[in-house]
């Protein structure tokens, strides 16, 4: 049986992966500090607050141990609290980076001695926003402008040994934008895509054959504004 780490597997984008990928017969670890909204069948939760990457890297390794081998990894945990930055506490300024950017980085890098054993695959989230910057996001376009440039210089890295792929995804209609103030919304006309439809893509990516890598792929709604 394939496994597969999702962190951020307990809502959102996380959790349709966790839902695709035990529907294929995998076996899914999820790390995240919530449980599941929704038990999947087969799927492990490992309490962790990816914020804290030294937590990450060892829940990472007690996957690896456990699971006896280690398939595929999916950064899909991802958080932002919109402001000017000047209005941004710092401690809520550097956690966005740490659970988007630098957890990004440390659960890979504790988990490449079992991808690569296994030739496995990894596929990190960024988001449209790590190409195009807007106002009052300066620490999320900071945390997803640095995935794609780390999946980039990964994917030349790793190149032979364990199959590297940057998502790029679209405003989904996840819990993503919850308690948010209004004006930082989606408002109703909003284009958002479905959560399922990315994590079809990563299923994609995953099911690439030997010496065949998806090195980039961009998912989005038909009318997504912040594209290209």
């Amino acid at each position: 049986m394939k496994t597969v780490l999702v962190t951020g597997g307990s809502s959102g984008l996380g959790a349709s992966v966790v839902a695709a990928t035990a529907k294929e017969g995998w076996r899914p670890y999820i790390l995240d500090r919530q449980a599941p909204g929704a038990p999947v069948d087969g799927a492990t939760w490992i309490e962790c607050d990816l914020a804290d990457t030294r937590a990450a890297e060892d829940a990472t390794r007690r996957v690896a141990a456990e699971a006896g081998r280690l398939d595929a990894v999916v950064t899909a945990a991802g958080v932002d609290v919109p402001g000017r930055l000047a209005d941004v506490p710092t401690e809520v300024w550097e956690r966005t980076v740490a659970v988007d950017l630098l957890a990004t980085a440390a659960v890979v890098r504790a988990a490449l001695p079992a991808l690569e054993q296994a030739h496995g695959a990894v596929v990190t989230v960024a988001s449209t926003l790590g190409f195009k910057a807007v106002s009052d996001a300066t620490a999320y376009c900071a945390a997803k402008f640095g995935v794609v440039g780390f999946t980039r210089a990964l994917a030349a890295e790793l190149a032979g040994t364990v199959g590297v792929t940057l998502l790029v995804p679209g405003g989904m209609r996840t819990p993503f934008f919850d308690g948010r103030d209004e004006q930082y919304k989606p408002g109703a006309d909003a284009q958002l895509n479905d959560p399922a439809s990315v994590a079809a893509a990563v299923m994609f990516a995953l099911h690439q054959p030997a010496g065949s890598a998806i090195r980039e792929i961009v998912v989005c709604a038909e009318r997504e504004s912040s594209y290209p």
